[in-house]
């Protein structure tokens, strides 16, 4: 079993963002990030903390736009439309859930596709399935191929079983795999147990991204299987773990990442590539 760490494909990552950090400043332009944060969610502050150090360890500034927690919808578009008007932030970052008197889908559609760093509005998302190559992918979804490929997982060919099909990870993590040319099939919250088992068993990868402990276990893996973990749960201790049963997966597989330390660090540092890749096209 190799243990498939989400570090080096992130450091690897982050080199190619240092140098055209560097190239960027040489032309005057100083790559930056915009946050946009509605109300004071702890999990949406601890990421934008992550965040903010990753990008300034980078040479990345970031500007941050913080909306209360009870602004209405208009409040929150004014703020993005300044945002996107800006030519000096190249990046915009939403932290999503949005409160549920504001209509997510209305403002995630706002975001002007060239800034849309995390995939979220309906262009980016669609450009998946057209190949039309308009803004950039969902982080997380990149995050778990960036993963196979600098590990030398073959994909062409190979079958993949997905598990979860939303549009953050599920459908285009799907799509970005037919990309490279393995077959895939998409399981979800109504495939039975049995169906889950004998598909995984089938798969050459398997991508979890269901949001539930011991989604994989041990009668999903045969021992040919690499397995990506894309759940982010906490057990009953409180400790952050994965989708998969890890302790008792990882010792019949060919490859798994860990949770922590696998995709989370990729995501980022993706998030940081999509922040100068958006810069470098000015």
């Amino acid at each position: 079993m190799e243990l498939l760490k989400g570090k080096p494909v992130a450091d690897k990552i982050k080199e190619k963002v240092s140098q055209t950090v560097e190239e960027l400043i040489d032309r005057g332009i100083v790559p930056t990030l915009g946050i946009l944060r509605v109300g004071e969610n702890e999990s949406d502050i601890a990421y934008e903390n992550s965040a903010v150090k990753v990008a300034k360890s980078l040479g990345i500034n970031v500007e941050k736009y913080i909306v209360d927690g009870d602004a209405t919808e208009e409040d929150v578009l004014d703020v993005l439309k300044v945002m996107n008007e800006d030519d000096n932030i190249h990046g915009i970052l939403m932290f999503r859930p949005l409160p549920k008197h504001i209509d997510e889908d209305r403002i995630r559609n706002h975001i002007n596709p060239a800034k849309d760093i995390d995939g979220i509005s309906d262009a980016s998302v669609g450009s998946l399935f057209t190949g039309n190559k308009v803004g950039f992918p969902p982080c997380t979804a990149e995050a778990a191929v960036a993963i196979l490929e600098y590990y030398g997982v073959a994909l062409s060919g190979k079958k993949a079983a997905v598990i979860g099909r939303s549009l953050v990870i599920g459908k285009p993590v799907s799509m970005m795999l037919m990309e490279k040319n393995a077959t895939v099939t998409m399981c979800h919250s109504r495939t039975t147990a049995e169906d889950l088992k004998a598909i995984c068993r089938e798969a050459d990868i398997i991508v979890s991204a269901a949001g539930r402990i011991n989604t994989v276990g041990t009668e999903h893996v045969d021992g040919k299987q690499v397995v990506i973990d894309v759940g982010i749960n906490f057990d009953e201790d409180g400790k952050m773990c994965g989708d998969v049963d890890f302790e008792a997966v990882s010792e019949n597989t060919a490859g798994i990442t860990p949770v922590p330390g696998g995709v989370g660090s990729v995501t980022t540092a993706l998030l940081m590539f999509h922040v100068v890749s958006a810069a470098s096209s000015k």
